[in-house]
């Protein structure tokens, strides 16, 4: 069991912008309904139409946001990143999970069950309004997602997928490297293809230079070339 200390520190970082803005007792109530989970890689954190029962937070790791469509063939609504919540948009919709999430490698997240939640939310307007803004820029992010997926080609698509990789987890050390390594399943299923037209695209944008792979490895070589594709897609 964590001590005291540890766990306000970690409370403190991990949910700081929740926690600021909750009082002295608020704050000892989540602390007392606190529990961090390990989450192995590919394990399933919450499935399509289950109940939703948890706040959840990253602490470290990754964990993607996903639905499966027709025949198998799934797609990755969302990346999170630490420090990030999810999970929570089905209580207040009073409706199951319409989408499922898992961790894309071994990942430590934090639960708070929504009934303390809702019980902070009906005496505290600061975090009711946390909440609102959280959702308002989902909304505005699965808005521009759906045209981007409608409308871009498919070189756009894919250039999007890497630019959203990189502004997510960011570079290894060299600058160069995406810090996350998607099989080319995944990385079809964020941008919206076959895995075949995937592979087909990586390639081209390898012959242009734009990126290198190794394996499952991709370094951004032009990250300006890389963005126009995107925008312009």
């Amino acid at each position: 069991m964590l001590k005291k200390s540890a766990l306000e520190k970690i409370l403190s970082e991990g949910l700081s912008e929740i926690w600021k803005v909750l009082t002295p007792d608020e704050k000892h109530l989540i602390a007392e309904n606190f529990v961090i989970r390990t989450f192995q890689k590919n394990r399933v954190i919450y499935a399509e139409n289950e109940e939703p029962c948890y706040l959840w937070c990253l602490l470290r790791g990754k964990v993607k946001l996903y639905k499966d469509g027709f025949g198998g063939r799934g797609q990755i609504l969302r990346l999170y990143r630490p420090i990030q919540y999810f999970g929570y948009r089905a209580y207040f919709a009073g409706e199951p999970y319409v989408s499922s999430a898992a961790a894309f490698e071994q990942s430590v997240i934090g639960s708070v069950p929504m009934t303390v939640v809702e019980q902070l939310i009906n005496n505290n307007r600061e975090l009711a309004w946390f909440f609102i803004r959280e959702l308002s820029r989902h909304l505005g992010g699965s808005d521009t997602k759906i045209v981007s997926l409608t409308q871009k080609h498919i070189r756009g698509r894919l250039a999007e997928a890497l630019m959203l990789m990189r502004d997510n987890y960011g570079y290894e050390d060299d600058g160069k490297t995406l810090k996350i390594y998607m099989a080319r399943e995944d990385i079809a299923n964020l941008s919206n293809m076959t895995t075949s037209n995937a592979i087909r695209t990586l390639s081209a944008f390898a012959q242009e230079r734009i990126i290198t792979i190794d394996g499952r490895r991709i370094k951004i070589m032009d990250e300006d070339a890389l963005r126009n594709i995107s925008k312009f897609g």
